[in-house]
């Protein structure tokens, strides 16, 4: 046997020994009927569905659906005011950037959640805004903006510049430019972080729990916190998470494939 795979050989044992280690600690220090009556219960965990998924479930990717687009179309807009000549445009889009990239995601719900009614008047607010799933909604799509803002502008950044200059030489207006030649492009580079996005906010919508939803609006956070209340264990919440890795595990292997064919079409 060499000397590298001797090397490797010990590395193996060694780390068998420690996984068997830390087992049989857990086995013996843990409390497993207990952990398994407060959060395994198999006859509770089964009567969430499938109630669960569509209610629960199906709020949470439209949720995530309102949050995204409306994030989507922030974050474009507040990234080509980045790119503007006008310093104003600039310097908001900056300070818009810097304000919700700097707070918390639960605090900005929180402001904008319990803000809106006491500044507009509930019933001042038009359509979903006046629920409070609709202003939790607008709080992610705001904090998604600005994330997807700087992503939006690496990408216009990325674009070499020669071919704006080609473009320009071409007879075509700034706009039409942007629109038929920079931002296509700029896409098709940022696709990975996007799509990352997307998984990041998906799991962002459990924060609307804190606004309190009636029933039928209910995200899986909120399902299984309120059932787990009524039954006096912690399975739906299991069921929940059950629900989420669902839903994210496919978003993040989509994520990588994107990313993987992204780099396969950069060669």
């Amino acid at each position: 046997m060499t000397r590298q795979r001797r090397s490797l050989l010990l590395q193996w044992l060694g780390f068998l020994l420690g996984l068997g280690a830390i087992a049989v600690a857990l086995a013996v220090t843990v409390r497993w009927g207990d952990l398994a009556d407060r959060f395994f219960k198999w006859e509770d965990f089964t009567a969430q569905f499938p109630d669960i998924v569509l209610e629960a479930a199906r709020n949470t990717v439209v949720y995530t659906a309102i949050g995204y687009s409306g994030g989507l179309v922030v974050g474009l807009v507040v990234a080509l005011m980045r790119q503007s000549s006008v310093p104003p445009a600039r310097i908001i889009a900056r300070l818009y950037i810097e304000v919700f990239r700097a707070l918390p995601a639960l605090l900005t719900i929180l402001i904008v959640g319990f803000g809106l009614p006491i500044a507009f008047g509930g019933d001042n607010l038009p359509g979903f805004l006046s629920e409070p799933w609709g202003a939790g909604c607008l709080a992610l799509a705001l904090v998604a903006g600005a994330y997807l803002a700087e992503t939006i502008r690496a990408g216009i950044e990325a674009v070499p510049r020669g071919q704006v200059e080609a473009a320009r030489s071409l007879g075509m207006s700034s706009w039409q430019t942007t629109r038929s030649i920079v931002l296509p492009q700029a896409f098709r580079v940022i696709l990975p972080p996007l799509t990352n996005e997307l998984v990041l906010l998906l799991k962002d919508t459990s924060l609307l729990a804190v606004l309190g939803v009636a029933i039928g609006q209910r995200e899986l956070t909120t399902w299984g916190r309120t059932i787990s209340n009524s039954l006096g264990n912690y399975t739906p919440l299991i069921a929940a998470a059950v629900c989420y890795l669902a839903i994210t595990v496919p978003l993040t292997f989509l994520a990588q494939y994107v990313e993987n064919r992204t780099k396969a079409d950069r060669r």
